[in-house]
Order: C-alpha cells, then sequence, then structure tokens
C-alpha cells in the first residue's frame, strides 16, 4: 500500500524514494508485524482467556502436559493478522507472488481454525478428520501450484551444492509445489508440542528465506552465485520480513512457560507460508535443510506409525520426536533451546551452499 501511495511522490520529494528498495521495505514490515503482535497479543491472550478457548491436552501425552490444559490456544491468529496486516502495508501489491504466498497461508489457516474450532469450542477431541483435513490442504495448494504452472512459472527444480544441476518436470511439477506446501504446514503442525518448539525454527526459516528471496530476485546477486534468477521474487522478502517478525512476537507470549499456543490456525498457516516461500524461490529442496527439524519431526512420526503397523513395535518412546526426549528425562526448556540451536546450524549450512556452487 505505501509503495503504491508513497513512491509516486518521489517526483515532488527524493525522501519518497525509499520505497522502491525491498530491503527498506521489508526491515520496516518486520518492525510492523513486531509491533502488530505485541499490540494484539495481549488484547487476545485476554479475550481467549474470557472465551475459555483453552489447550485440548491429549490423553497419551506426558504427564507434565497435563498442567498445560486450559492454556489460551488458537493465538496463530496473532500471527496471521500481524503478517498479513504488515505485508498489505509494505509489499508490492501487483506482484502476484505477493498474493499467492498470502492465499496459502490465510487458506492454510482457515483450515486451521476449523480444526481448532471443532476441537475446543464444538468439544470435539479429534477435530477436523485427517481426510476432509488433507483435502481442504490438498485444494489449497494446488491452487497456488496450477496457478503458477499455468502462468508460465519454471518447472525445474535446482539441486543443492552442486552448480548447473536441475531436474524439469513439467507438469509433475504441479502434484510436486502442492506436496512440499502441503508437507510444510503439516511439519510444522507436528512440531508445535512445546512452548516455543515451533515459534523458534520458523523464525530462523523465515529469516533463511529472507535471505534465499532477496538473492533469488535480485538478477546481478543470482547470477554471481550461479542460482535460479526468478523475476519479482524479490517482493517475497517483504512477506519473510513480515512473518520474521509476527514469530518474534509471538515468541515473547509462547516462550516457557507458554501464555498462549498458536493452535492450528498458526502451525498450519505458518508452514504453508514457508512451504510456498521455498516454491516460488526455487529453493524447494533445500527446505529439507531450513526446515530440518519439521523435517525431523514429521519423519519421526511417520516411521513410528509404519513401525508400529508392520511390527507392532515402537522406534520412539513416544512420537513426535520431541516426546521421546521429554519421556527421555529431558526437560522441556532444553529440548526447546537444543532444537533451535540445530535449525540454526541447518540454515547456516543451507546459506554456505550457495557459495559451494
Amino acid at each position: 500500500m505505501f509503495y503504491h501511495y508513497l513512491y509516486p511522490l518521489a517526483e515532488y520529494h527524493t525522501i519518497f524514494n525509499v520505497f522502491q528498495y525491498i530491503t527498506f521495505r521489508t526491515i520496516y514490515a518486520t518492525v510492523t508485524a513486531l509491533i502488530l503482535s505485541f499490540i494484539i497479543g495481549p488484547y487476545l491472550i485476554k479475550k481467549l482467556k474470557v472465551m475459555q478457548v483453552g489447550e485440548v491436552i491429549r490423553e497419551d501425552g506426558p504427564a507434565s502436559h497435563h498442567l498445560k490444559a486450559g492454556t489460551p490456544t488458537m493465538g496463530g491468529a496473532i500471527i496471521l493478522t500481524a503478517v498479513i496486516g504488515s505485508v498489505l502495508l509494505w509489499s508490492d501489491l501487483g506482484n502476484i507472488y505477493v498474493w499467492i504466498v498470502c492465499f496459502v497461508t490465510l487458506g492454510m489457516g482457515a483450515v486451521g481454525f476449523v480444526d481448532d474450532y471443532r476441537k475446543i469450542i464444538m468439544k470435539d477431541p479429534k477435530g477436523l478428520s485427517p481426510v476432509p483435513k488433507f483435502v481442504a490442504q490438498g485444494i489449497v495448494a494446488l491452487a497456488a501450484a496450477f496457478l503458477l504452472y499455468f502462468s508460465g512459472f519454471d518447472t525445474a527444480i535446482t539441486i543443492p551444492f552442486f552448480k548447473g544441476v536441475s531436474i524439469e518436470l513439467g507438469v509433475f511439477y504441479i502434484p510436486f509445489a502442492a506436496l512440499v506446501i502441503t508437507g510444510a504446514s503439516n511439519a510444522v503442525n507436528l512440531t508445535d508440542g512445546l512452548d516455543g518448539l515451533a515459534i523458534g525454527p520458523m523464525l530462523i526459516a523465515s529469516a533463511t528465506y529472507l535471505l534465499l528471496a532477496y538473492i533469488t530476485g535480485n538478477v546481478k546477486i543470482a547470477n554471481y552465485l550461479q542460482v535460479m534468477y526468478v523475476s519479482g521474487a524479490g517482493e517475497l522478502a517483504v512477506f519473510a520480513g513480515a512473518m520474521m517478525g509476527a514469530s518474534l512476537g509471538f515468541l515473547w507470549f509462547n516462550s516457557y512457560p507458554a501464555q498462549v499456543f498458536m493452535g492450528d490456525i498458526g502451525a498450519l498457516s505458518l508452514g504453508g507460508g514457508l512451504g510456498t516461500l521455498a516454491v516460488l524461490t526455487k529453493n524447494e529442496v533445500l527446505l529439507l535443510l531450513v526446515g530440518g527439524i519439521f523435517v525431523v519431526e514429521a519423519l519421526s512420526v511417520i516411521c513410528q506409525v509404519a513401525s508400529f503397523k508392520l511390527t507392532g513395535k515402537r522406534i520412539f518412546a513416544m512420537a513426535p520426536i520431541h516426546h521421546h526426549f521429554e519421556l527421555k528425562g529431558w526437560p522441556e526448556p532444553k529440548i526447546i533451546v537444543r532444537f533451535w540451536i540445530i535449525s540454526i546450524i541447518l540454515s547456516l549450512i543451507a546459506i554456505s551452499t550457495l557459495k559451494l556452487r
């Protein structure tokens, strides 16, 4: 909005030239989302308490988690409002990629809202059943993938660590992109089981994709680093900055011991946004590193279920894997901080692949 209304004023005063720069707008999108989180957070938490919108703890979960019963949830509304509000203010709204990532983020958030609503308001402990949930997520992700494909988006995927190595998927890029988006959405949701556990790596991943978006959208830097250039992708740095600011603001309330949980409305939307950033910046494969914590959490559930169905035995004491460490006696804050550290290391490795090419 500011870009469209204030940048044209540069014709009369040079100070308005700053609105043409992605770096300037990214910084202020980050700060705006952070401030919005701080403003909205206390009000929404108080409102959720009054409405008795409290977390429902799984019966088979660690005993320590029963103390968290009743903690306000659906706090992801704080994140969604801060991200979308900031993006609308600071991004170039003529950029189609901005609208696609916002559509996916809001779409996944809507699925999460329905799931949370059923569990908390309607007192259905199972929430939205798996099939309708995955179908709804699939519709959102496929809609974005189809739009990209038929708008002429590059359907090749690049391989990290290797210069000039890419795989052309053609029409198969549609299900691939949808899988990346839905996979990221669900992986973040599975990670959101401890205070600050999901939002910390999300903050780190957002910062990483902020950098990747800027590089991918800058033809000179992209050519220098020999990465795929995507015209217009630089504007996604504004979205990534907003997601980073909103995540940092939410962490203020979600850090141990949490005042509020994000719920599915937050986890699914953040994961969907992250997956879409990976697709739009042509760093889909690199998401396995940047979102390594989310990948491990999801794989731990898949392996646990597969092992139990095939052999009748469990690999972990409990899945997702953060619960395994809890049952092994690790204090919750230690698990959280160590997962953050691993996330930082993985993101640094991911960034290093740019130069290794």
